[in-house]
């Protein structure tokens, strides 16, 4: 294990991280894509419910919904993006040297991806805590033991559908984030 860790700490080979960079670009799509298509679902089912239900003066979950609609939209270039990635690799590992793009052209790359997962992080982070700070306000609104009569105070689907759909994103471009950190601090060395 110890070799693993000494190896870790040295500068890879060329080949060497062209085969990561593809396998984590690949690993960082899917993982991406996945989360954002439940985040994605769960939000189109928080728009649909809006319309159909007992509207309510919330403002904290319009909030949180439209912070969810951007934490989505900065995913889908995330997800892009890693698709860029998996396309920088092949077109590194070619043995046409004129197309090869330079060492600080990869990392731009990376550093934007980077960027952008930070602030989407940091805008599911956000509109996560609206959400779970609407939904706490209704439970500790509502008496124990008493039915609920005022429909703002009552926890509807679409609450918990925010809520799941910023998570969600919260992983996503978390994952996002330790990728393109990870491939920046190995290709840096």
């Amino acid at each position: 294990m110890l070799n693993n860790l000494e190896s870790l700490s040295h500068p890879p080979s060329k080949q060497q991280f062209l085969t990561t960079f593809r396998l984590v670009s690949r690993i960082s799509f899917w993982v991406q894509l996945s989360l954002g298509a439940v985040s994605g679902i769960a939000l189109l089912f928080a728009w649909f419910s809006r319309n159909v239900t007992i509207q309510t003066n919330n403002t904290g979950i319009g909030f949180g919904v439209f912070l969810g609609t951007v934490g989505i939209l900065l995913l889908c270039f995330r997800v892009y993006w890693a698709l860029r990635y998996r396309r920088l690799a092949k077109l590194l590992q070619t043995p046409n040297s004129q197309i090869h793009l330079k060492k600080e052209d990869v990392i731009k790359a990376l550093r934007l991806g980077l960027i952008v997962s930070l602030i989407g992080l940091l805008i599911s982070f956000v509109a996560s805590e609206a959400t779970v700070a609407v939904i706490l306000g209704k439970t500790l609104a509502q008496p124990q033991g008493v039915a609920v009569y005022r429909p703002e105070n009552l926890i509807r689907s679409l609450d918990i559908f925010v809520m799941l759909a910023n998570v969600n994103m919260i992983g996503a471009h978390f994952f996002g984030a330790v990728t393109s950190l990870g491939l920046l601090y190995w290709v840096e060395d």
